[in-house]
């Protein structure tokens, strides 16, 4: 009987580094195009202030009215004034992102809750099971209804609006959290659709 020639894997083998292969942003091989000045400028303030370019930004720069709208759309939901804390913003995200198996948007906003609540634990957490981490009554119902928006948007009917007014969220607030679960839920599909892996750098940060 002929031997098989597949390879198995030896006693103790490690896996590869996960670091290791292209250093695209994404799976795709995507042009580089020069940027207008604007989002020039918007990438270079990037690296000053958190001293790299993410992947993200990277793969929309392939189009630079696709990258300004993005980016215009994200700081929007993001960084803009809102009854929802930045922090509570980048939580939701981690919530859907992990909902959605998204390994690009969980590291990167993990990082970013990590950062934002100088609690080491908190990202990992709601990354795995939101419900085992330590929430206020307030945030578990956020989370709860971030969370029903990534897995069935079309159930949500008004009594989950009525639990996050009980927990304290205005109806402005409510729109804000249903914004931001959509916008990751699609960067989510796009993210994995695509390939696209996270900058190195954020598994370090907020350790």
């Amino acid at each position: 009987m002929k031997e098989s020639r597949e390879r198995r894997p030896e006693s103790g083998e490690v896996p590869l580094r996960q670091d290791e292969g292209s250093d695209r942003p994404t799976a795709l091989d995507l042009p580089s195009p020069p940027l207008s000045p604007e989002m020039a400028a918007y990438l270079d303030k990037c690296r000053e202030k958190i001293g790299f370019v993410p992947n993200v930004l990277s793969a929309y720069a392939h189009d630079d009215a696709k990258l300004s709208a993005f980016a215009a759309f994200y700081n929007g939901l993001m960084l803009a004034p809102s009854g929802l804390s930045k922090l509570e913003r980048e939580m939701i995200a981690v919530v859907v992102s992990a909902a959605n198996h998204c390994f690009y948007c969980v590291s990167a906003h993990g990082a970013a809750v990590r950062a934002l609540s100088g609690d080491p634990v908190l990202g990992d957490t709601l990354a795995v099971n939101w419900r085992a981490a330590h929430l206020s009554p307030r945030h578990a119902a956020m989370l709860a209804f971030a969370e029903k928006v990534a897995y069935g948007s079309f159930a949500i009917g008004e009594p989950d609006r009525e639990a996050l007014r009980l927990a304290g969220f205005s109806d402005v607030d409510i729109w804000d959290v249903a914004a931001v679960a959509s916008f990751f839920a699609m960067s989510n599909r796009l993210a994995s659709a695509t390939g696209m892996r996270p900058n190195g750098e954020y598994f370090g940060m907020g350790r």
